[in-house]
């Protein structure tokens, strides 16, 4: 898969980031498979070396997406320091993960906290990754 995204980024530059994602296999035809298969869920060490691995391979991607909604706050903030330089925003309506039963909210001012406690500046964006307002720790 990599291959096929690295290969249509060359030729088009037309995706702003490499977001990844885990499979969420709550209410999902694949559910039934994989339980009765005995196959757990990747879990945040696979997915940061995946993320990690993302960042060196997919290297004509400017942005790699830390992803904090599907993975979890903390995966989040460890995803900064494995390669992702976007933790991801708010989501104000997200139905791909809510259809599993997977729920993962923020507000802005615990995104921004969640930013500033990994050791990072947060700074607001556009959807074309152009900069807004960074945002300073308080002392």
């Amino acid at each position: 898969h990599w291959d096929h995204i690295r290969s249509l980024q060359d030729e088009h530059r037309g995706f702003t980031a490499f977001v990844p994602w885990s499979y969420k296999r709550g209410n999902t035809p694949m559910e039934r498979f994989v339980e009765e298969s005995g196959r757990r869920p990747a879990g945040a060490a696979r997915y940061l070396r995946i993320l990690a691995a993302s960042r060196i391979y997919l290297d004509n991607f400017e942005h790699v997406q830390a992803s904090w909604f599907s993975e979890g706050k903390k995966t989040g903030q460890a995803a900064l320091h494995f390669g992702a330089d976007d933790f991801g925003g708010t989501l104000f309506e997200e139905n791909v993960h809510l259809a599993t039963g997977h729920d993962n909210r923020t507000t802005v001012e615990e995104t921004k906290l969640l930013i500033q406690e990994a050791g990072f500046v947060p700074v607001q964006r556009t959807t074309l990754y152009d900069r807004g307002p960074r945002f300073e720790p308080v002392a």
